[in-house]
């Protein structure tokens, strides 16, 4: 339960988890703030979300999002190109952006007494930014090249990019981050300028600041500096619910490499599509990853690398936090001597040891106390911390959620990990992907199972 008080036009949510040391605001124009306290060093990291993605494009536009997190440094109305970065880096701060499948946001690390500088200018771009032609121009030829770099001469990012789009056919999870290099090539300014307009609103974005600060203090910056921003009718995103999959789909890519490479991924549910009275799911199938892949004691390592050697590398992860449901993966490579078939058959075999036979409890709380630790440490950094209330609030999803993170892993059990793996992990909802390399320099190369891959 919240404590809500309004004062002076402003609603005040008074978080009962007193030991988070979080406070929560909500301005009149919506903007929602959540300040942290972390007195440990006298450094402060203020980041904004936008409630906008790749998920939220449609086709002849994906990549979008991307563009536009590029574009929101070239300038506004009171800062010339690439002066934002200059004024934080003249305060001693770090500066970047990120743009995911379900948010965009920006961020700085500054020294607690540098937050205005932030505040001022992140205000600033949020309603004023100049989209001018030239720079667009420029900025599409980055990213064209970013995207060659990353994905189309990467051959494992190339074959993600090819196996997302078979394994989702009516998710927004089917388009790319970054988009399709057509329509990198083809944005219009005003479809920079209309996208901006629509999400880039007050009433659309979370701010989330973090470290030696006081709420007080941060929330009457956010009055001064966001506080004037007027909201936006921010667009009703209609349902995008993935299609029922009915059977295994496989992938074959065939792309210069010097390794073939194996994919697999399992339709499952996110915290956000899970019911409620399944809510424990998602949980389970992360103990579930970590069983087959979380560190050196961990079955993939043990028994696929070490043991049967059928791996030169493997691994596992599922994708708890998500807008919308989402995939459990596992990827490797085989080791010499082995194909891509060997390792899948070895992965099946995991797999179906797990449908079979409940993990003991000694090993689960092993696994369990893995989990944990790694979620504690994470805490140490004040931008992590940031980043986790960021997401969750950006993807609905309430930040108190990553708070009760540990105790919802402590609380799985064996059988729970035993149910998952035998509903999720199906050939029904199964998609395959496989690199075939091709040569890298004209000769044909050998597989690693000793026969020739062929043009």
């Amino acid at each position: 339960m919240l404590n809500i008080k309004k004062i002076a036009g402003l609603i005040f949510f008074l978080p009962t988890l007193a030991l988070a040391n979080v406070s929560e605001f909500e301005l009149d124009n919506g903007l929602k703030l959540i300040v942290k306290e972390d007195h440990r060093a006298p450094v402060v990291v203020s980041q904004v979300w936008y409630k906008v993605g790749a998920s939220y494009e449609h086709e002849g536009i994906t990549g979008i999002s991307h563009m536009l997190e590029h574009m929101m440094f070239k300038g506004t109305k009171h800062l010339a190109p690439n002066e934002f970065s200059h004024i934080i880096a003249e305060n001693g701060g770090e500066q970047n952006a990120f743009t995911g499948q379900d948010y965009t946001a920006y961020f700085q690390k500054l020294h607690k007494d540098r937050l205005e500088v932030s505040f001022k200018n992140e205000a600033d771009r949020m309603r004023n930014l100049v989209i001018d032609p030239d720079e667009l121009k420029k900025e599409q030829k980055v990213v064209a090249e970013e995207r060659r770099m990353r994905t189309d001469d990467n051959p494992q990012a190339l074959l993600r990019e090819r196996f997302d789009a078979a394994a989702f056919v009516s998710s927004p999870y089917h388009r790319p981050v970054i988009g399709w290099m057509s329509d990198i090539n083809h944005y219009q300014v005003d479809d920079l300028r209309v996208w901006y307009q629509k999400w880039y609103a007050p009433n659309n974005a979370t701010v989330v600041v973090v470290g030696d600060v006081s709420p007080k203090a941060v929330l009457a910056l956010a009055k001064k500096y966001f506080g004037p921003l007027k909201p936006e009718k921010v667009a009703t995103l209609k349902p995008q619910v993935e299609v029922n999959q009915k059977g295994i789909r496989e992938i074959e890519l065939k792309a210069p490499a010097e390794l073939p490479y194996l994919m697999m991924g399992w339709k499952v549910p996110s915290v956000t599509t899970v019911s409620k009275e399944n809510a424990w799911e998602p949980y389970a199938l992360e103990v579930l990853a970590n069983i087959l892949d979380g560190g050196n004691s961990a079955r993939f390592a043990k028994q696929l690398v070490r043991e049967q050697q059928v791996a030169s590398s493997v691994g596992a992860g599922n994708s708890l936090f998500s807008r919308l449901s989402d995939l459990f993966t596992i990827a490797g490579t085989p080791a010499n001597g082995k194909s891509v078939e060997d390792l899948k058959k070895a992965i099946i075999e995991q797999i179906t040891q797990l449908k079979n036979q409940p993990v003991s409890q000694e090993e689960l709380e092993r696994v369990k106390a893995q989990v944990v630790a790694d979620a504690v440490y994470e805490k140490d950094s004040v931008f992590y911390q940031a980043m986790q209330i960021g997401m969750l609030e950006t993807i609905g999803v309430d930040w108190r959620v990553g708070e009760q993170y540990v105790d919802n892993i402590k609380a799985v059990t064996a059988e729970q990990v035993q149910t998952v793996a035998n509903k999720y992990l199906t050939n029904d909802q199964l998609t395959v992907g496989e690199l075939v390399p091709l040569p890298l320099d004209g000769r044909h190369p050998v597989s690693s199972a000793g026969g020739q891959y062929v043009h």
